[in-house]
């Protein structure tokens, strides 16, 4: 037990030193007083019952600073049934954007996949933008992105996401765990070795997305239309992967409000882990879920006296502590320092989380945006 405790917990320390590393090693990029925009932008939303939402993010479209003759807005709306078809026409009717409504036409499929493959048939643009329905973006947001694509050279660019949160415990540590997510993939990409991105803030190339063929070889899951991407950008071009580390390039998402719907979208993102083909990924979702798992089972060999309880508080401490020196990077990143009191109870529910999570995602069934959803084994490992 001690080994195994020793191995994980140490290995788990290294990679997330390693993170810190990475994280600092971007700074936040300074656009040119007279910088003018190069490039033409095609930005693409898959929506699925989003009435809700959908109308805050085209405001906030509508309201980029970048110039409206160099970008377009593309809706795929993937068979709605609440009206957020009708909402996205009557908005079309008094804007100036160059917006357009597309149907996730029959026998092309469902589901995010199939709606992005379908809205680039139609894009115009470059370069690809991509952002979910139920997200907030700031007005230098699509600037930011084509500013980097254009003095980096990316082919790909993960960008910032920040979940907003009611006054609530639950809420309020999904703010923590998902910004861990978010700067773990941010430093990963830092350290030239991309794992991990969200799909409410990414761009590419659209040549690139054709150049490693896009979604083939992975299409029949529904998940990780982003990170696959990603890997397969990263193997057909290394280094040009980046993160964009500018705080007013974050996207904004609500956190989920009932832990139902916090364990559907978690168990979602799992559901992908077992098909990463990129060596870093697989070790760190192997290296997370292990020191997870061995922490609770240390615990209770400390209850039953099979383990010392200096032994398993040391190492417990090692994690947090780790854990907090890097979430205080990122949270402050976000500003959002406050949020650092809600990593402790956030220790005691993490670990048993990341277990059911991974072992449920194994499955790859699961329950999103009204279907039922499930891994094609034969054509997607």
């Amino acid at each position: 037990m001690i080994a195994v405790l020793t191995f994980l917990v140490l290995g788990y320390s290294v990679f997330i030193l390693a993170a810190i590393i990475g994280w600092l090693r971007y700074s936040a990029p300074e656009i040119p007083e007279n910088y003018k925009p190069q490039t033409r932008i095609s930005l693409l939303i898959a929506v699925r019952n989003e009435a809700e939402n959908i109308g805050h993010l085209l405001r906030d479209l509508a309201a980029q600073r970048f110039p409206k003759t160099h970008f377009e807005v593309i809706i795929i709306d993937d068979h709605s049934d609440d009206g957020t078809a009708e909402i996205v026409r009557t908005f079309m009717a008094g804007s100036e954007m160059d917006l357009q409504l597309l149907r996730l036409e029959k026998g092309r499929g469902e589901g995010k996949k199939s709606a992005i493959a379908f809205g680039l048939e139609h894009a115009k643009g470059e370069l690809i933008v991509q952002t979910d329905g139920d997200c907030r973006v700031q007005p230098v947001w699509l600037t930011l992105l084509e500013y980097q694509y254009v003095s980096e050279g990316a082919k790909f660019i993960s960008g910032p996401v920040c979940l907003t949160a009611e006054d609530s415990l639950f809420q309020n540590m999904q703010v923590v765990e998902f910004a861990s997510l978010i700067g773990s993939g941010a430093a990963s990409m830092g350290l030239g070795k991309p794992n991990m991105c969200n799909g409410a803030n990414l761009a590419y190339e659209k040549a690139a997305f054709y150049a490693v063929n896009g979604y083939a070889g992975n299409e029949k899951i529904p998940s990780g239309d982003d990170e696959f991407l990603m890997h397969k950008m990263q193997a057909a071009f290394p280094g040009k992967v980046k993160f964009l580390k500018a705080n007013a390039a974050t996207v904004y998402t609500a956190a989920c409000e009932t832990v139902s719907q916090f364990m559907a979208q978690r168990i979602r993102w799992a559901s992908k882990w077992k098909y990463y083909k990129n060596p870093a990924a697989q070790v760190l979702a192997l290296l997370v879920f292990g020191v997870n798992f061995i922490l609770p089972v240390a615990l209770i060999f400390w209850l039953t006296d099979r383990l010392e309880g200096n032994i398993f508080c040391s190492f417990f401490l090692l994690k947090t502590t780790v854990d907090f020196v890097f979430l205080g990077l990122i949270l402050k990143f976000f500003r959002r320092t406050k949020y650092l009191i809600y990593i402790l109870p956030l220790q005691l529910v993490y670990m048993p989380y990341v277990v059911l999570t991974a072992l449920a995602g194994l499955a790859g069934t699961y329950r999103w945006k009204g279907r039922t959803l499930k891994n094609d084994d034969g054509n997607g490992s």
